[in-house]
């Protein structure tokens, strides 16, 4: 029953970011193809295989509810191979057949390549020392840190998009960037706390360090977002 929870719950917040970007892409490259729909199910491929790696096959000990939530939930609202689906019959009996054939085309390719680009980022981020770097009786976890940039840097440009793109009354935007950016802050930063107890570093030995690595990625990932603003302000 909690690993269900868990996936309903990532489930939403997955859906609802996936309706933000895909509205985001049509409205800044219009609907003459599935921009939308293939830029979501690129970008949820190639989280997919980063996380798959970081989550599942480097062993981190966290509860298989919080895997499921990110992976089965978050990730598998996020991409839609129904829509893909549907847009590709509406392409064929509108009589675009060349359309048709280049988002099936595009789609599973990119799909792949993105999986695969996904995996090896993850294994490349954890091959040295496990993702850590040891400094001076101190940790930085900077493969994971790496990790929580990108996601920072997805949740900045997504909050820009609500904002600029979408017609949403004022109080719905401001609540929506505070709750994505509250939720990912905290739970990045309870996954990587998890990763360096995976790692060995005791909590209560070590209790300084463990609130500086949580204080610096809390201020590096807004500092991240912050970049994000400002890069979906140029589109």
């Amino acid at each position: 029953m909690n690993q269900l929870l868990a996936i309903a719950i990532g489930g939403s917040f997955g859906a609802v970011i996936r309706f933000l970007v895909s509205t985001g892409v049509y409205q800044c490259l219009g609907r003459g193809f599935p921009y939308g729909t293939l830029v979501v199910n690129v970008l949820g491929s190639f989280l997919l295989g980063l996380l798959t790696e970081a989550l599942v096959l480097q062993r981190v000990a966290i509860s298989m509810e919080y895997r499921a939530a990110i992976l089965v939930g978050f990730i598998g609202a996020f991409t839609t191979f129904s829509t893909f689906s549907l847009e590709t019959v509406y392409l064929l009996e509108q009589g675009s057949l060349g359309k048709a054939a280049l988002n099936v085309t595009v789609s599973v390719f990119a799909c792949l390549l993105a999986v695969w680009l996904g995996l090896q980022c993850g294994r490349a981020l954890l091959h040295y020392a496990n993702g850590v770097i040891y400094w001076q009786g101190g940790v930085f976890p900077y493969a994971l840190m790496t990790v929580n940039w990108l996601g920072a840097f997805l949740v900045g440009v997504l909050a820009t998009l609500l904002l600029q793109k979408i017609a949403l009354p004022i109080e719905y935007s401001t609540a929506i960037m505070v709750i994505f950016i509250g939720v990912y802050i905290t739970f990045s930063g309870l996954y990587l706390l998890l990763f360096l107890l995976e790692q060995g570093i005791s909590f209560a030995a070590e209790t300084r360090m463990t609130v500086a690595v949580f204080i610096a990625n809390t201020v590096s990932c807004l500092g991240v977002m912050g970049l994000g603003f400002w890069a979906a302000k140029q589109l």
